[in-house]
């Protein structure tokens, strides 16, 4: 019989995640996998008492991961079932998934009971060792000093919340993962070159926001250039997302060198 309780402490995950995060075919988002994901729900699958599996459900009631471990792997669709329909009122309502393709068994699952589906981000990855192009784009590492300017930069320019972005970015500072770029003292571009810890720690995962009023003139490709630069100076691999309905911000990782083979999809049920 499978009993299913809340997890309080994710460490007690470690080994399922370390699993899960294996078996993908391609490196996992880092927004979703490092920022989305320990913030939604988790939930333990135990069989006579031993933890073989999990999920997580964000707050509008999406799961973001599921997983049941390679011997018990024939429960995992009877879980997952019984998950999604409702069968179970310590998880509740379960009204989607939101699964890579890359995660291809859990991506099976969602669309074998899945209503309705479509894409919502693009996942980008480097396939030349090395960047080709050069940028003489002068970026410099953010300081503490710079934080609200960073945060006021990115609530104007993308409607970032400023509570979790302050955060966000205190926390990139502190790491010495976020870059921006100034011009007559303003602030126009920010950039990410974010390392994983315990996961995926040959990879870089990239991110960048450009002013509105400097958008169109090639400058989130230099942001980018510069960044996988970065990375491959680390000896790490660059990787990167953007949203399906953002056509400007594919254009310029296309530009800079990075192919996309994989994608986010959401599922209703």
């Amino acid at each position: 019989m499978i009993t299913i309780e809340r997890i309080e402490q994710l460490e007690e995950l470690s080994t399922l995640k370390k699993e899960y995060v294996k078996q993908a075919t391609a490196p996992l988002d880092g927004m979703w996998l490092c920022g989305f994901v320990p913030m939604a729900d988790h939930f333990g699958f135990y069989k006579n008492e031993a933890l073989i599996g999990f999920c997580c459900l964000n707050s509008d009631s999406y799961l973001l991961q599921f997983y049941v471990n390679q011997p018990n792997q024939a429960l995992a669709d009877d879980i997952f079932t019984s998950i999604i329909n409702k069968e179970n009122q310590l998880i509740g309502d379960v009204i989607g998934a939101f699964s890579s393709t890359a995660e291809t068994h859990y991506l099976s699952l969602c669309l074998d009971h899945a209503a309705k589906t479509q894409v919502n981000t693009l996942m980008y990855q480097q396939i030349e060792k090395a960047v080709k192009q050069k940028t003489d784009l002068p970026m410099a590492a953010a300081t503490v000093e710079q934080l609200a300017e960073f945060v006021e930069f990115a609530k104007v320019n993308i409607g970032a919340p400023e509570e979790w972005v302050t955060g966000y970015y205190a926390n990139l500072i502190s790491r010495q993962e976020l870059f921006g770029y100034w011009k007559n003292n303003e602030l126009l571009a920010a950039g990410e070159c974010r390392l994983f810890d315990e996961h995926q720690t040959e990879y870089a995962d990239l991110g960048m926001v450009v002013a509105e009023s400097e958008r169109g003139q090639g400058i989130a490709t230099q942001v980018l250039t510069y960044l996988i630069a970065l990375a491959n100076d680390k000896g790490l691999i660059a990787m990167c997302s953007t949203e399906k309905t953002n056509i400007a911000s594919q254009k310029a990782i296309t530009r800079s060198g990075l192919t996309s083979s994989h994608r986010i999809v959401q599922f209703d049920f």
